[in-house]
């Protein structure tokens, strides 16, 4: 029973402690907040799905948070997004 709890807990550590890492969104230059850079990516006709890779992108990228600038594409949506540290 011990080793279940001790388990659990650290399950739900390691879940706080990616969601703190995790790049976040922005309508606007964030305040204290440089622009480092911009990235691109490609998925299918899901706003969403582009939204994710982006974040994904940002993640790797060590950012704080990023700003989507362009969306196109009928069938297959590309965006860019600057990222901010």
């Amino acid at each position: 029973m011990k080793t279940i709890n001790t388990l659990i807990a650290a399950a739900i550590l390691s879940s706080l402690s990616f969601a703190s890492f995790a790049a976040v969104e922005v309508q606007s230059t964030p305040a204290g907040q440089q622009e480092v850079g911009t990235i691109a990516a490609s998925a299918g006709t899901n706003l969403g799905s582009l939204e994710d890779k982006l974040a994904a992108k940002a993640d790797e990228m060590g950012a704080k948070s990023f700003r989507i600038t362009s969306v196109a594409g009928p069938n297959n949506l590309h965006g860019t997004a600057v990222i901010y540290k």
